[in-house]
């Protein structure tokens, strides 16, 4: 039935998007030459209508750690439908969640004992909030400028974006911002002894910004100095991307809460969780009466949790924790160089595989057009390299932010040495051309710019 259809409208997806669901997308897709009609997927690379391979640096925004369409996670979830298991039983248990729950409380370790599952990475900071100040029975929330964290109105109060918060005021009450990387800052909030919550990014997922050395460990020695639970959201830095199952575990911190999702289930099934210590659990679990104090219908569905054992198992057999560290090391190494190739490069950074590139204007050739780029739309120059590598090289990136110079990439972890080679001299190349700033790019940039509108 599924393949007929698909059949039947094929050539339809940009048109009925536009129709249906949001057609300002599909504008955006179309002005950016980013409108392709997609027809496959495998591994790190997507294929589109006319048979044209993409390599896939973006990654569903971190979704596919071990790789679209994964056969393993594939033939696991064919199994699980044919054990007719009992599923969502409501008022029972069975046994997949308590299974991934247990391999998920493994790998994090430290104070981490208990797991609520979710079905996506803003339902966990959810649960981050209601939990954490349930649990501590204190109503501020603090998180750092330029924090991600989702969507949804309780995520949308600890994002520190103004691009995605402004038009939505008023937010939850009691939720603030202290500056990422600033430890007096923090402190200065803190030592009210009112903060249920300090929750923090240790990557920061929107420009992949980095931590100054001793910030999270600053950070959590002063919650627990004031009481305050440790909140680690690891929804894009998990399972892997870093270099490490969590990324925390570079700093070697423990925290309290640890809000995990997208790749979690191989980029199958909505999937997420928060792991908890025993401690922030019992406080609010704390009778019978309270014993579904928090949960989610669909979140501990046996879909979704055969999807999270078999991923977990994917990234175990198949090594790519070690993998994203040892491709991480050799991409920051390569693409440095670029730094004192291009006046145009401010900055190179990231850790495993999840990468930025920074632009700033140039101090001598080039100075007057980046600057008039810049003027037409902050970060513009970013876009300038995002789209011919998409259209002249067919590699999939984006730009880190709204009006920020940066562009990001979270490729699959099971990228090849050569996907590698071919990212960077693609990179190399496209920056070239963009600094020269040839014809083309500027009619492009004025277009991109008139759409905005």
């Amino acid at each position: 039935m599924l393949r007929e259809l698909l059949e039947a409208r094929k050539g339809e997806d940009l048109d009925l998007w536009a129709r249906t669901i949001n057609p300002q997308f599909v504008r955006v897709l179309r002005t950016i030459g980013f409108d392709r009609t997609w027809a496959r997927a495998e591994g790190p690379y997507l294929w589109d209508a006319d048979g044209n391979r993409f390599l896939d640096f973006l990654g569903g925004f971190g979704m596919y750690n071990v790789g679209r369409n994964n056969r393993r996670v594939r033939e696991v979830l064919v199994e699980a439908l044919d054990l007719d298991t009992p599923g969502m039983l409501a008022m029972g248990t069975t046994l997949l969640p308590g299974l991934l729950a247990e391999q998920l409380i493994q790998r994090a370790g430290g104070r981490i004992e208990r797991c609520q599952f979710t079905s996506t990475g803003t339902e966990a900071i959810e649960a981050v909030i209601k939990l954490g100040r349930t649990a501590t029975k204190r109503t501020r929330v603090l998180s750092c400028d330029h924090g991600f964290h989702g969507l949804t109105l309780g995520s949308l109060s600890v994002n520190g974006n103004p691009e995605f918060t402004a038009r939505f005021q008023p937010l939850l009450p009691g939720c603030e911002l202290v500056p990422f990387g600033d430890l007096d800052a923090l402190e200065e909030q803190l030592r009210r002894e009112d903060v249920a919550v300090f929750l923090v990014e240790p990557v920061q997922g929107k420009g992949v910004n980095m931590p100054p050395p001793g910030y999270l460990e600053g950070a959590q020695a002063l919650c627990r100095r004031y009481g305050t639970l440790f909140a680690v959201d690891e929804v894009q830095t998990g399972f892997g991307r870093t270099g490490r199952m969590f990324a925390f575990q570079h700093w070697g911190l423990e925290p309290d809460l640890v809000p995990v999702a997208k790749s979690l289930s191989g980029g199958y099934v909505p999937v997420g969780a928060l792991l908890m210590s025993r401690a922030v659990h019992e406080a609010v679990f704390d009778s019978l009466q309270n014993a579904v104090a928090h949960g989610s219908t669909f979140a501990p569905n046996e879909l979704a949790m055969a999807a999270g054992l078999a991923t977990l198992e994917v990234l175990d057999d198949e090594r790519l924790v070690e993998r994203s560290a040892e491709l991480g090391e050799r991409l920051l190494a390569e693409t440095l160089l670029l730094v004192d190739e291009f006046e145009v490069v401010r900055e190179v950074r990231g850790m495993g595989l999840m990468w930025a590139i920074e632009f700033g204007e140039p101090e001598n050739a080039g100075r007057r057009s980046y600057r008039m780029i810049e003027r037409m739309q902050p970060g513009l120059f970013a876009q300038l390299v995002v789209v011919p590598l998409f259209s002249d090289h067919r590699i999939l990136t984006q730009v880190a932010g709204h009006k920020v110079a940066t562009i990001k990439i979270l490729p699959p972890l099971v990228i090849s040495d050569g996907d590698l080679d071919e990212f960077v001299e693609s990179l190399r190349q496209t920056v070239a051309g963009a600094s020269r700033m040839p014809r083309a790019l500027t009619k492009f940039a004025l277009s991109a710019v008139g759409a905005g509108r």
